[in-house]
């Protein structure tokens, strides 16, 4: 049994790490967010120790370690900006790094972590899960089977619908979360550049706070993308079923299935992460460098 912290236990996606926790057989000892509102923790670890200060966590963090009790993963699930920071503090205390995407926000963090890494022998590890979708899988084996010449025509869209509280929150600070292309398009550039290859060119078509699209050329795959949080974008035949997300992926018309079964790929990842398998740096890269490529054009 693994000892595991958690920052950002107040967040949207805590729960599917603290699921994966508890579903991989594992222990969390102590968790903290400066928001109070993680009576969810009672679900999954009612014992686990809780901070709102960050100087309070790292201090316990530190006695665990000095005491012999040391914390062995850090699960980070904190808003983007401060990604970064927390690996580093997760390092620092002889512990691996389990981080939401997007692992940061700029290519050169990329590089200084790798620095760290190397410094303190602990991984950083990353979230990925749409690779472990297995209908994702199979697009990437078919397209791996296929015609070594041949390039696909994709359209990407994912629409998302966020209310007013989006942009009053980190995440509607581009210099906090990076912006749409980043806080909500990350895992499917990675998605992207996983089955197709590398980019060969990139255009910017629409960048606005709640909508972004562009076209991207990859080794096997000429790519339309749009990606929003605005309900408005909405098919009429999702709004007339009540729904607020849509997903599509079609390759030659051909449309990909890959709505449902997200919810346990989470615990998938930290299986595969306990036995040294987890996403690291260099696969998070590519679509870091793409995010920030669309945010700066």
């Amino acid at each position: 049994m693994k000892n595991f912290a958690l920052i950002g236990a107040a967040g949207f996606i805590a729960p599917r790490h603290l699921k994966a926790i508890k579903e991989t057989g594992n222990n969390l000892v102590a968790a903290m967010d400066r928001f109070d509102s993680v009576g969810i923790m009672d679900s999954y670890f009612p014992h686990a120790d809780f901070f709102t200060e960050f100087e309070r966590f790292d201090r316990h963090i530190d006695k665990l370690r000095r005491q012999g009790h040391k914390v062995d993963y850090v699960s980070i699930c904190s808003p983007n900006y401060l990604h970064d920071s927390h690996i580093r503090f997760a390092l620092r205390q002889h512990a691996d790094a389990i981080c939401e995407k997007p692992l940061v926000l700029n290519p050169w963090n990329v590089d200084a972590l790798d620095e760290i890494e190397k410094e303190t022998g602990k991984k950083i590890y990353t979230i990925l899960q749409l690779r472990l979708h297995p209908s994702i899988i199979k697009l990437r084996e078919e397209v791996l089977a296929g015609d070594p010449n041949k390039v696909y025509d994709v359209d990407l869209t994912y629409i998302t619908s966020r209310g007013k509280w989006y942009h009053h929150s980190w995440k509607g600070e581009e210099q906090k979360s990076g912006g749409i292309a980043t806080n909500i398009g990350i895992h499917f550039f990675d998605m992207l550049l996983w089955i197709f290859g590398a980019i060969k060119e990139s255009k910017l078509e629409k960048y606005e706070l709640d909508h972004a699209s562009g076209f991207i050329k990859l080794d096997k795959a000429n790519v339309h993308w749009s990606l929003s949080i605005n309900e408005e974008h909405l098919p009429e035949s999702i709004k007339a079923q009540g729904k607020r997300t849509f997903r599509s992926l079609q390759m030659n018309g051909r449309e990909i299935e890959f709505s449902d079964g997200f919810t346990d790929l989470h615990t998938i990842s930290y299986q595969e992460i306990l036995k040294g398998n987890g996403f690291g740096l260099q696969e998070a890269r590519p679509s870091i460098e793409l995010a920030h490529q669309i945010r700066v054009s």
